[in-house]
């Protein structure tokens, strides 16, 4: 180890107290435990960029909304498990005026978060179907859904889909939706952490197939809007968001309200069943539950056991932000398009220092500048690499924890990098390289 910017007795001792066998193996919420660590101790701030969390303030009209409604004591009250109908109703209006879908707002569910979504959609899935076990996830991904399945035993498959875009992904799917054991998809779109996004070719391939072989399809909108090549924030106006909706009605939709609304706190997110398959009967479901109806089986038999639905202001906080943007009041990409300007600054510096973006393409497009992107160094995998990084004062997570097969890269998020840190970065940078030559 060669002279690094932060001190190396305590960064080693950290790390060794942690419990940690690599930096680079361990998960977002130990890697930024250890950074607070090492912070406190040193004094010395790191460029953090581990954690996908929004880096500005929370949206003015949630916090309106949200305070006028705990004022009028909806603290005291239980929500209705499904939502309250005024969010329900602007839910359902957001789909159609930024997806271009119509969904009834039965079918649109608040609940704590995407995360909480997902864990209950994975729950159901996996037994709508008798003899189909297994979740098919289309990987780089977010790794705690990996972990929701393993906390309840589920089975899932997974690959990258890098080298499968375009009508190469046809026969990649094909190749597991054959085997008949998959009961649901999942994929984010943009993906976190590669910053991929499928385009119409790719989600009318996955919702033919889902149609072909009666498979569900989750689709991770937890960055809706946020390729900004595009813009799709205009209410009722094309171009809109892609979305495999457009190809099938085998779908559910998670819409956080964390990044785009920078509402990450409250833990309010969407889940969006298509109508079809909300009211879809699955014989199956009569194993584990009371009904054998979908939507209302997903309400009342999975996610009432679970949290009783969610935070009451909270959600009157989501509708002031839905509706706002519904209106055209408010328009929630001008808000967070900063992360794609610091993200085209970042990437430089670190192109400049030897460093190599490892996901660069949307098929022959260069891919957008937004909330993640992804790097790697001559001679390093990934998790090498970040066990080396942590002496530099920069954090991040290995791609090894994604699901990529790109184990040399690192991902890594804009939202918390503040532009008054690019020089400290830079510095960090090239320090790396000097005392990292590449040959």
């Amino acid at each position: 180890m060669k002279n690094t910017p932060i001190n190396q007795e305590v960064v080693s001792r950290k790390i060794k107290e942690s419990g940690l066998p690599q930096v680079g193996t361990a998960s977002i919420r130990e890697i930024k435990k250890l950074i607070n660590n090492i912070e406190l101790e040193t004094g010395d701030s790191y460029i953090r960029m581990e954690m996908g969390i929004p880096g500005l303030p929370p949206n003015a009209y949630g916090v309106k909304a949200q305070i006028e409604a705990l004022e009028r004591g909806v603290a005291a009250l239980y929500p209705d498990i499904q939502g309250i109908p005024l969010v329900k109703n602007e839910i359902s209006r957001f789909v159609k005026n930024f997806l271009d879908i119509e969904v009834n707002p039965e079918g649109c569910i608040p609940t704590v978060g995407s995360m909480q979504g997902g864990f209950a959609a994975f729950l159901m899935l996996s037994r709508i179907f008798k003899g189909r076990d297994t979740t098919l996830f289309i990987d780089p991904g977010f790794p705690v859904h990996k972990m929701q399945h393993k906390v309840m035993g589920l089975k899932f498959d997974s690959f990258d889909v890098y080298n499968y875009r375009g009508e190469k992904l046809r026969e990649k799917l094909e190749e597991y939706f054959s085997k008949g054991n998959i009961h649901s998809v999942l994929y984010s779109n943009p993906n976190n952490p590669s910053w991929i996004c499928f385009n119409d070719v790719e989600l009318k391939i996955i919702g033919e197939l889902a149609n072909k072989y009666n498979i569900v399809v989750m689709e991770d909108l937890a960055y809706f809007a946020m390729d900004f090549r595009k813009d799709y924030s205009i209410p009722g106006q094309a171009p809109y968001q892609p979305s495999v909706a457009k190809y099938t009605d085998n779908y559910i939709l998670f819409i956080s309200s964390s990044k785009s609304f920078s509402y990450a706190g409250e833990r309010i997110g969407m889940m969006v069943i298509s109508d079809e398959l909300y009211e879809t009967k699955f014989d199956n479901l009569k194993q584990h539950y009371t009904s054998d109806g979908f939507g209302y089986t997903m309400v009342f038999g999975t996610l009432y056991p679970l949290s009783s639905g969610t935070s009451h202001s909270a959600q009157y906080g989501l509708y002031g932000i839905l509706k706002a943007v519904n209106d055209g009041v408010f328009n929630f990409r001008d808000e967070v398009m900063v992360y794609g300007e610091k993200a085209k600054v970042m990437k430089k510096l670190f192109t400049d220092n030897g460093f190599d973006i490892v996901y660069d393409k949307d098929e022959d497009e260069p891919i957008a500048d937004g909330f993640y992107f992804t790097f790697s160094y001559p001679g390093f995998d990934g998790v090498e690499l970040l066990n080396e990084l942590i002496y530099y004062g920069i954090s991040a997570i290995s791609l090894a924890i994604t699901g990529s097969e790109r184990t040399e890269g690192i991902r890594a998020c804009t939202s918390l990098v503040k532009k008054e840190q690019f020089g400290d970065l830079e510095n960090r940078l090239k320090k790396f390289h000097e005392n990292h030559p590449i040959s």
